[in-house]
């Protein structure tokens, strides 16, 4: 890589607005980004407060990677920044796409059908509410 362009990509990192607020990613996390984003819906906009008590009733497979990472951040917030959770809120979480693992599942006659099965990339972004 290009010395200019490493500088440029080095100064967009530290010029994202998102990088000084808390947040954090879990990655290959093994359910369909579908799945995950319905939840995510549920949670956004929400105070951490109220999305880790949604996320702990919520019967739902994706909830406990989702809470990992919600309290991931969090705990970001609080160690690495000296922010309150009390005063935090999502303000943003989205679901990527991660790579996909291709299997065989046997069908009939000897032949062979596919299998998808699919990752996610979760990522959660907390701020402080405005008074």
């Amino acid at each position: 890589m290009g010395k200019r362009i490493y500088d440029k990509a080095i100064r967009q990192r530290e010029n994202n607005p998102e990088n000084s607020l808390p947040h954090a990613t879990a990655k290959y996390i093994r359910i369909s980004p579908y799945k995950v984003r319905a939840v995510l819906d549920l949670i956004r906009g929400k105070s951490y407060r109220q999305a880790v008590g949604i996320l702990e009733n919520l019967n739902k497979s994706s909830c406990d990677p989702i809470l990992k990472a919600l309290k991931s951040a969090g705990a970001n917030a609080e160690n690495n920044q000296g922010r309150s959770t009390d005063t935090l809120f999502v303000a943003k979480c989205y679901a990527n796409q991660g790579p996909t693992l291709k299997r065989y599942i046997p069908k009939a006659h000897g032949r062979a059908g596919g299998l998808l099965k699919r990752t996610s990339h979760i990522t959660i972004v907390l701020d402080e509410i405005k008074a």
